[in-house]
Order: structure tokens, then C-alpha cells, then sequence
């Protein structure tokens, strides 16, 4: 057997222990309205005791609180340093979750927040071929 075709069947073999991951392509830029602030969709957090759980454990977590929830019951937050004009009030030290907005790798259907100054370009598969 080649080297190619043992690789072919690792990758394979790990391929069943990742989760899914989809590359968009994001275009456009920040307009600094604040929404993605404001509107901060959280899909691993389903209730005020989880929230609370990640806070005592990554204290940069602090500076959210629930504003609501989505269609499929994730928790919606929101900063407390977002000023009125939409701008950061500790821009310089905003944690990683801020800086990389918007990720380009997600694990779901990609959407942004209406109105935001960044755009999804969604691939079909066709366009792979």
C-alpha cells in the first residue's frame, strides 16, 4: 500500500471524530452601529445558571448579561461596555470573542445581525465542483 492511499484512510477514519466546519466568505466591514453588541447569539448557553457557570470561569464572560432568547431558546446578550453611540467603551481590551467578530469557521448555518455592515457569502455546493 502507498503512503497516499494509508493517509487517505486516517483522515477518514479522524474525519468521523471532528464536527462539521464551514468556511464562508465574509465581506464588507464594521459600520459601529453596536448591534453585534447588543445582540450577542450565544449557542452554547441555554439559561441564566449556565451563563452564570462560564462568568465564575472566564471572567472576561462578566461583561455580558441576557437580554432574551432566540427561536431556538440560546440566550441572547449583551455588553455592558457598549456606549450609546454603539462604540466600545474598553475597545483596546475587549476579549478574543469581540476582536474575531465575525468568524469566518463556524459549526451552523452562518447569519449576521440585520443591518450589520458585514456580509456572508454563502457557497452552494455546486460552486465547489
Amino acid at each position: 500500500m502507498s503512503i497516499d492511499i494509508i493517509k487517505s484512510v486516517i483522515n477518514e477514519f479522524l474525519s468521523y471524530f471532528v464536527p462539521q466546519k464551514i468556511k464562508y466568505k465574509i465581506e464588507g466591514s464594521c459600520i459601529k452601529c453596536g448591534k453585534c453588541c447588543r445582540e450577542i447569539r450565544s449557542y452554547r448557553l441555554k439559561n441564566e445558571k449556565e451563563l452564570k457557570f462560564m462568568q465564575f470561569f472566564l471572567p472576561h464572560y462578566r461583561r455580558f448579561f441576557i437580554t432574551g432568547k432566540d427561536e431556538y431558546n440560546n440566550l441572547i446578550l449583551s455588553c455592558i461596555y457598549l456606549k450609546t453611540n454603539g462604540e466600545c467603551s474598553v475597545y483596546e481590551k475587549r476579549p478574543r470573542l469581540c476582536k474575531n467578530y465575525p468568524v469566518k469557521t463556524i459549526n451552523f448555518n452562518a447569519r449576521l445581525i440585520e443591518g450589520c455592515g458585514f456580509r456572508i457569502i454563502k457557497k452552494e455546493f455546486k460552486d465547489y465542483l
